[in-house]
């Protein structure tokens, strides 16, 4: 299995990383692609691939909530670390207008810079969109034509968003977030229409946990100790993700297996 986004270079990471890589890989996950989000994690996530090199890669980026720390300095780190071969993609970038970290002016700028990026270095992009459909839109339309590849990650929404990114021709990254029945049945409901050769999978970790996963139990582990084991998600749950998905998609978990991996080595050329 390969994981297309785990943010690894996270604080909640820092002290076990070891552990946490050698529990995916027992779990059969693979390869694992840790997520860019600005100039000094994707440096970091850069350095965590050369240091793991037979089972991590890297993206970089800079994610919409920093897109105010966009300089011209930061664009040429940024055009830097994408020529390096332990990276494969651009991002995560893209728009987020529900927190506004950074304004919506400076991520549509810092957004722009990245798809010009894409298409200069024939790169494919790690998308990320919230409650800036129309914009975001608008700029993926102005670029599909130059840009390799393109995947909306981690993809929450339901079918009027999902049919437009694959009018687009995107690729779709799946997490945890199918796994909530509170929050996840929109996309329960639309997952299906994702065509076999758009569907990838990824655990976003540490967010996400997969909500109806029952970890066993840990006679080590209680109060406090035992709500953070269930709170941080880590790369060891994808084959969860895939067993909530496979029935949804009218697949056999090994064939949904199968095609995801196809699908994300084709994608990132790997």
């Amino acid at each position: 299995m390969i994981d297309i986004g785990l943010n690894l270079t996270s604080s909640q990471f820092q002290n076990d990383i070891d552990n946490v890589i050698k529990n995916a890989l027992l779990a059969d996950v693979s390869t694992m692609i840790i997520t860019g989000t600005n100039v000094e994690k994707s440096q970091k996530a850069l350095q965590l691939a050369l240091q793991y090199p037979d089972s991590l890669f890297a993206t970089a980026g800079i994610h919409p909530h920093d897109a105010s720390s966009l300089t011209p300095y930061s664009t040429q780190q940024l055009s830097t670390l994408l020529k390096e071969d332990k990276v494969l993609a651009v991002g995560e970038c893209g728009l987020d207008f529900n927190r506004n970290f950074s304004t919506p002016e400076e991520q549509l700028s810092c957004f722009e810079m990245q798809l010009e990026l894409a298409v200069e270095l024939k790169m494919p992009v790690f998308l990320h969109q919230r409650d800036a459909q129309s914009d975001f839109l608008r700029l993926i339309k102005k670029y599909r034509s130059g840009l390799v590849d393109a995947v909306a990650h981690c993809f929450t929404g339901g079918q009027d968003e999902l049919e437009s990114y694959l009018e687009e021709d995107l690729y779709i990254g799946i997490t945890g977030w199918l796994c909530d029945e509170r929050r996840g049945k929109e996309l329960q409901d639309c997952v299906h229409l994702i065509p076999d050769n758009r569907l990838m999978v990824e655990t976003d970790a540490p967010y996400l946990f997969p909500r109806n996963l029952k970890l066993p139990p840990n006679p080590l582990l209680t109060g406090k100790k035992k709500k953070k084991a269930r709170s941080r998600n880590e790369p060891q749950y994808l084959p969860h993700i895939i067993k909530t998905l496979a029935p949804l998609v009218n697949k056999e978990e090994s064939e949904l297996t199968l095609l995801t991996v196809e699908n994300t080595q084709h994608f990132f050329r790997l």
